[in-house]
């Protein structure tokens, strides 16, 4: 409002003001950040979102996020202790004597195992009385109470931790004796989603300790193409096909050497060199020779033993079994996993339908340790026709000639330790005897002894 004069006469006059004030009310952000949960969507239909146990779920299973300081919400000052800097430790220590606790507190002081119990001392101290009466002429003796003493129903044990040695001990328990049942009445097994389907046989899942290889474990190679020619029928020469580790070549070995120092010197700007191996395809030269190698090779086969099977001799008369070359190859991807966790990624089943002196019929699985994808080699090829290299010294086998022999001594006891101790001692010790490419082809024999490694 402002003023005005006029021939010395002051009157008001007024005026709005051009500018308002407005306050903002805004709400500050929230002091923590919003947290997505994972819910099962069910439906609407279902009713679970507007049960109050639905949220007493969710929190339930969110854990709380509790920031507690560098002493944990105790603070301990040292300095208030006497004799605490001199040594003496007694007022910071339990007394040798535990103080009697108070009568009040002692109910405070039993366990779980005691709630809901009488006190031992109870019993001793209380005086039932009985009131008895005599029927006249001579009667038996009656009770004035004849109703027995209604105890308190034994109260159950708490369910114990789902994380607990004894709840997973009991489920475990409990699943070997629902498939024990189960074994001895197969109707009472059900499909869990397909209720018109009916067992038909039933087999336990076993180790098979019968054929641990000296590593403890196998390999799985899978190939990226066809390595034989296509056709309408399944090729049975690929079950009992050989792989032989080809050796690095001198540049080869350089190159990968210099690419690992490099690495090592500066992980951040050069890539960790992967130690891949590239190995050589052989097969039988026919499916009759490669059915006589299943049947020379199997220990559960009755002609494992029968020489007869050979289809060759070498010069020197030793029987053999032909296996020709296919190509070379080279691994794309590798996994390797560790006597530890080769249970926990890949399992190998092996299903026995008929007893054998050394299997029972039976699902067998059987650990891996490495598994490796190939391909037919080029990278090797283009490099050399790219740099102009030749390796002189390098030979190609077109053919090998196996013969089956039981394992060296060293190599039993390595097996033999596998057999008692499955997730391998403390301390392997490898034992590889490179004495030339006859050795690497029993080595081969022994991996591939126990179980077809192609896929």
């Amino acid at each position: 409002m402002a003023s005005s004069s006029r021939n010395g006469e002051r009157r008001p006059v007024h005026q709005d003001f051009i500018a308002r004030i407005r306050f903002s009310n805004a709400l500050p952000p929230p002091p923590h950040p919003p947290k997505l949960l994972d819910i099962p969507n069910t439906g609407l239909a279902s009713g679970h979102y507007t049960a109050p146990s639905f949220a007493g779920r969710l929190a339930r299973e969110q854990p709380l996020n509790i920031e507690a300081d560098a002493e944990l919400g105790m603070p301990l000052d040292l300095v208030g202790m006497p004799g605490i800097f001199d040594g003496d430790e007694s007022s910071i220590q339990a007394p040798a004597q535990a103080p009697q606790p108070h009568p009040h507190d002692k109910p405070l002081l039993r366990s779980i195992a005691q709630l809901g119990k009488p006190k031992t001392g109870d019993g001793a101290d209380r005086v039932h009385c009985y009131q008895w009466k005599i029927k006249p002429g001579g009667g038996p003796l009656r009770s004035v109470n004849p109703k027995p003493i209604k105890r308190a129903p034994k109260r159950r044990s708490p369910e114990p931790d789902r994380d607990s040695p004894a709840y997973v001990k009991r489920k475990i328990d409990q699943g070997f004796a629902a498939a024990e049942a189960n074994l001895k009445d197969t109707s009472r097994v059900r499909h869990p989603s397909k209720r018109n389907l009916r067992l038909l046989d039933a087999y336990p899942l076993l180790p098979d300790q019968e054929a641990f290889p000296d590593s403890g474990a196998y390999v799985t190679i899978k190939f990226l193409n066809n390595p034989v020619a296509d056709s309408s029928t399944y090729d049975k020469r690929l079950l009992r096909g050989l792989f032989q580790p080809l050796d690095k070549s001198e540049v080869e070995e350089a190159n990968y050497e210099a690419m690992k120092e490099a690495y090592e010197a500066d992980p951040t700007n050069n890539p960790k060199p992967e130690s891949t191996v590239n190995y050589a395809l052989f097969l039988p030269d026919n499916t009759s020779n490669a059915a006589k190698f299943g049947q020379r090779f199997d220990p559960d086969s009755s002609k494992c033993d029968d020489d007869s099977l050979y289809p060759i001799k070498n010069d020197d008369g030793t029987p053999v079994f032909p296996f020709q070359r296919v190509r070379a190859y080279e691994t794309t991807q590798e996994t390797e996993l560790n006597h530890t966790t080769k249970y926990d990624k890949e399992l190998l089943l092996a299903f026995n339908n008929e007893e054998t002196a050394l299997h029972q019929k039976a699902a067998y699985f059987y650990p891996v340790m490495q598994r490796s994808t190939i391909r037919p080699q080029r990278t090797k090829n283009i490099a050399r026709v790219q740099a102009g290299l030749a390796d002189e010294n390098e030979q190609i086998i077109d053919e090998l000639h196996v013969t089956v022999d039981a394992p060296p001594e060293h190599i039993m006891e390595q097996i033999e330790g596998f057999k008692m101790q499955p997730y391998g001692p403390t301390e392997v010790e490898d034992h590889h005897d490179a004495q030339g490419d006859e050795e690497v082809v029993e080595v081969e024999e022994d991996a591939d002894a126990e179980g077809d490694e192609e896929d």
